[in-house]
């Protein structure tokens, strides 16, 4: 293998590893090891495919295409996407944004194996630009929908009669309710579920306090989706 093939490899590895460091920092799944495993063997996988093509015809009259092995990455990429979206007990899909960058680490990977160097550091920055700095400005500068977190509310009401005034002074803490569920725990208690949207700044524990002291309500559970 000459200098031109172990460049590659290690051009691969350099930008798998950004792409799973922003990962690692957020503690994702998704880390380190494994962009860099993904970005080095879809590298790898490109290079031999590239290179099969113009070795066999020379010696056995067989005739290739320089990228079909490559190809076979992009879909054969996603079982590892796929294991990474989970849905969560409060119906929420979590792991989204960490399947298309396994999938983009891929694609860094065949870019750079198929000598697109300046192409696949050009995605990367952008990957990054786009996963990090975009949520800041839309939660700065974007509509109100994109300036808001929701947030999984249970609350446990005493009395089927104060659920009604419950929900009305939830709204009025500066809480927006999306869906209301009610169930029936006994004859006195009444569980409420609630998914509700406030504003990015605002803390999980200042949304607790503001509806801790509500008349009627027994416990609170919120979670942070």
């Amino acid at each position: 293998m000459d200098f031109h093939l172990f460049m590659k490899l290690g051009i691969s590895a350099v930008l798998g590893l950004i792409i799973g460091l922003e990962r690692e920092l957020k503690r994702k799944p998704v880390g380190l090891k494994t962009c860099l495993v993904i970005s080095i063997a879809s590298c790898l996988l490109t290079i031999v495919s590239i290179e099969s093509a113009y070795l066999f015809p020379i010696k056995d009259h067989i005739t290739m295409d320089p990228l079909r092995l490559a190809a076979q990455i992009v879909s054969g990429i996603g079982f590892l996407g796929a294991g990474v979206i989970l849905r969560r007990g409060n119906d929420s899909i979590s792991g989204l944004t960490t399947a298309a960058l396994i999938w983009g680490a891929a694609g860094v990977g065949i870019a750079v194996g198929a000598g697109f160097y300046k192409e696949a550091i050009l995605s990367v920055v952008l990957l990054i630009i786009g996963v990090e700095l975009l949520p800041l400005l839309t939660a700065v500068l974007g509509p109100k929908q994109l300036r808001e977190k929701e947030i999984s509310l249970q609350v446990i009401v005493s009395d089927s009669k104060n659920i009604a005034a419950v929900i009305n002074m939830i709204k009025e803490q500066n809480i927006h309710i999306k869906t209301v569920r009610i169930k029936d725990l006994d004859v006195n208690q009444h569980l409420i579920k609630l998914q509700i949207s406030v504003d990015q700044k605002r803390t999980i524990t200042d949304v607790y306090h503001s509806i801790h002291n509500i008349p009627s309500i027994v416990s609170i559970d919120i979670e942070s989706v």
